[in-house]
């Protein structure tokens, strides 16, 4: 019983996070995931439309079934010759009289109009469990862009850090050579310069680390920006794409939107074979019973009444032929459907794989470019510092190095983020 209880207890405590609070230390992407799927509003309106929509199952099914209604009528005086009772079958003239029961109706067949409805329901519901499906992807995908999107913009935020604590060094060098009158003031005015836009870019980037922790928060369903310290990705998925042949395969089988839309398709087609039949005949049986605790002295105690109906349509305006007609022409549009958003979904997935494929032939050409540009600094460094070179041409060294710094921090994110793209277009978020 005791490790049952701390069973239940260490169960509580995990699923506790879910519901209400992000962890206030550390956060990895699976974590802001779980949250998201299990706190993101429209997660929870998909799925409770789902089960809205599931219900329209039942309610096609009960056209099999049969109806039953209690009726209960009162009559103090009655015309002769006048025919009532409980329900709609009536019995013999009566007069004043209070009686009660029931009838039944119970349709016999309508030709398959019934179970092509049942089906047509049934579509709908797949198709809505298929945006379901879609929607907990769009919430993945909004999750780990913003996931990385907030990385990103720390790394960036730590290479204007280091670029502005180097700029500062150089700047107080600077100004010491100034004061012993081995540098001019111009150069204390550039180093100034370029420390202040150092500065600058520091502040910016705080910013939009904010900026993307709100973004963060707003993707995960959470009301407050995110303040957890993230858990760095970088040093996961960093492998070439699969090949593009195999993911518009994957595309092919497992977007959600396509198989909704194919359901769709399926749930029009039998909507139009319900309204084909409409024109067949319907065949109900019926029955009705039930007492007459006051009446007449001339009638019986009970009545029971058995029959049926044969309903066969003759004319009406053309009015079942038009509905027809409108149920397959929807149905040839929504097979256009179909066919407009596979091609869409494969421009999708070809662009996606394009943009993750440059991202990732990128990140060698980033890292080459910080090597070189620290090489670049560090011999403008020696040349100016030995006099050999101008306070203009080691300016243009630190910003090339700043930037490259900046543009390889961002790299890895980009290619993460682009890699979550393109498994959200090949389906594999689902």
């Amino acid at each position: 019983m005791k490790q049952f209880i701390t069973a239940i207890v260490s169960l509580g405590l995990v699923i506790a996070p879910l519901r209400g609070q992000t962890p206030t230390e550390n956060l990895d992407l699976s974590q802001a995931e779980t949250f998201a799927l299990a706190n993101q509003p429209s997660m929870l309106a998909a799925q409770l439309r789902a089960k809205s929509i599931a219900e329209r199952v039942k309610q096609a099914r009960s056209g099999y079934m049969p109806m039953v209604n209690f009726n209960a009528t009162g009559a103090q005086i009655a015309d002769t010759g006048s025919a009532t009772a409980a329900g709609t079958l009536a019995t013999s003239a009566l007069s004043g009289r209070f009686s009660y029961g029931g009838n039944l109706t119970q349709l016999v067949t309508d030709f398959g109009r019934t179970s092509a409805l049942v089906n047509t329901a049934r579509y709908g519901a797949e198709a809505q469990n298929d945006f379901t499906t879609l929607t907990r992807a769009q919430v993945r995908l909004n999750v780990r862009s913003a996931y990385y999107q907030v990385l990103g913009a720390e790394a960036v935020l730590r290479a204007a850090d280091a670029a502005f604590a180097n700029r500062q060094l150089i700047s107080r060098q600077i100004t010491a050579l100034a004061q012993s009158e081995l540098r001019s003031s111009l150069d204390v005015n550039f180093a100034k310069v370029l420390e202040s836009e150092a500065e600058l870019a520091v502040v910016r980037a705080r910013s939009t680390v904010a900026q993307e922790r709100s973004r963060l928060a707003t993707a995960m369903g959470q009301d407050h920006p995110i303040t957890a310290a993230l858990v760095d990705a970088s040093s996961t998925g960093k492998v070439l794409p699969l090949a593009l042949d195999d993911l518009l395969h994957q595309a092919a089988t497992q977007r959600a939107d396509l198989s909704a839309s194919q359901a769709q398709r399926k749930a029009a087609e039998s909507f139009a074979a319900s309204e084909k039949r409409l024109i067949y005949p319907t065949l109900n049986v019926m029955g009705a019973a039930g007492q007459l605790p006051y009446h007449d002295h001339t009638l019986h105690d009970d009545y029971a009444a058995l029959g049926f109906n044969l309903n066969i349509p003759i004319f009406n305006g053309g009015l079942f032929a038009a509905r027809r007609n409108e149920a397959e022409l929807e149905a040839k549009a929504r097979a256009q459907d179909v066919h407009q958003l596979h091609l869409q979904v494969n421009e999708e997935v070809r662009d996606s794989w394009y943009r993750a494929d440059e991202a990732y032939r990128s990140l060698d050409v980033s890292a080459r470019l910080v090597a070189q540009s620290k090489e670049a600094l560090r011999l403008a460094q020696d040349r100016y510092e030995a006099g050999l070179g101008s306070i203009v041409e080691l300016n243009e060294a630190q910003l090339n190095e700043t930037s490259a710094e900046i543009t390889a921090a961002d790299a890895t994110y980009t290619y993460l983020t682009r890699c979550a793209q393109l498994d959200y277009a090949a389906g594999l978020l689902n």
